[in-house]
């Protein structure tokens, strides 16, 4: 009786803490949002910034951190370059022609904050590009990752509810 009342009163706060029962609209919300953090220049905070978010503006939980984590360590690297590139593009900015032979050399620098500091010098004059094109991109792929997603649990929703009018 006792683990009973336990276990529900469990379920229900997890329930209202994860928001599992949300539309497919504010979940789809919650999921585009967290991608656009988890692609936002925030590198580094993405994590903490989409948790704050989530319960500041009462998000499904889950939903937000599934689309914060879409970016994958394998897709920061390249993705974060061509944001940059963009950027540049944008701002009408030369990226340095001699980017890979400085890069290169930072990487033999003895001492771990000689290192970091040498790769600080040499990506500053990227800064703004790196923010704005990394800023439009993970707009744009927050729009797409919310139309997707919506249609997905739409779709997901449908399906149930098909199957629960069988016999």
């Amino acid at each position: 009786m006792v683990w009973h009342l336990t276990k529900s009163a469990i379920r229900r706060w997890a329930e209202r803490l994860l928001h599992v029962h949300d539309s497919p609209e504010r979940t789809a919300r919650a999921f585009a949002i967290g991608v656009v953090i988890g692609f936002s220049p925030t590198l580094g905070l993405h994590t903490a910034l989409g948790l704050v978010v989530a319960f500041t503006f009462n998000l499904n939980r889950v939903a937000v951190l599934l689309g914060l984590w879409v970016n994958l360590p394998w897709f920061i690297a390249p993705f974060y370059a061509l944001a940059t590139a963009f950027g540049a593009w944008i701002l009408r900015a030369r990226m340095p022609a001699d980017f890979l032979p400085h890069l290169d050399a930072i990487w033999q620098t003895p001492g771990f904050w000689a290192r970091f500091e040498a790769l600080g010098q040499l990506l500053r004059p990227l800064l703004p590009a790196y923010l704005l094109g990394s800023s439009i991109l993970a707009a744009v792929l927050g729009i797409a990752a919310y139309v997707l997603s919506l249609w997905f649990l739409r779709a997901r929703k449908a399906l149930q509810a098909r199957h629960s009018e069988l016999p």
